[in-house]
């Protein structure tokens, strides 16, 4: 596997730990963040994997998705994870505060369908 792939496939676990971490810390808009920032780099890696070159610019995960055929029981999931990016960390994304928006179970259902992503996600870049 090309160093570059497994770059964007540590960062993105990486990130996942950090998501962890800062929900053990009731940092949920946080958590949220990372948790979006881990599928995206993993997607990057399938991506890239599959298809033999980098992805356009872009932090929807939706888009990447498609692009790498998952599921599409994973596509809603995956649509509002997406917003995360925005959301979580820019107080003109919504009409509050992002730290004050996030919920514990909110965020621990992320954490959880990340997880369960995730699992997919290794599944495809271990047939390569």
């Amino acid at each position: 596997m090309r160093k570059e792939i497994e770059n964007w496939i540590k960062q993105g676990k990486e990130e996942f730990s950090t998501a962890e971490v800062n929900f053990k810390n009731n940092k949920y808009f946080s958590a949220a963040f990372w948790c979006q920032q881990s599928i995206e780099k993993l997607l990057k890696a399938l991506f890239i994997l599959k298809k033999r070159k980098s992805p356009e610019s872009t932090h929807s995960l939706i888009y990447l998705g498609r692009k790498v055929n998952a599921p599409k029981e994973f596509w809603k999931f995956l649509k509002e994870l997406s917003a995360q990016y925005y959301i979580s960390r820019y107080p003109d994304a919504t009409e509050d505060i992002p730290y004050l928006t996030y919920t514990k179970e909110e965020v621990r259902d992320y954490l959880n369908k990340t997880k369960e992503f995730m699992k997919w996600l290794d599944s495809q870049i271990n047939k390569y």
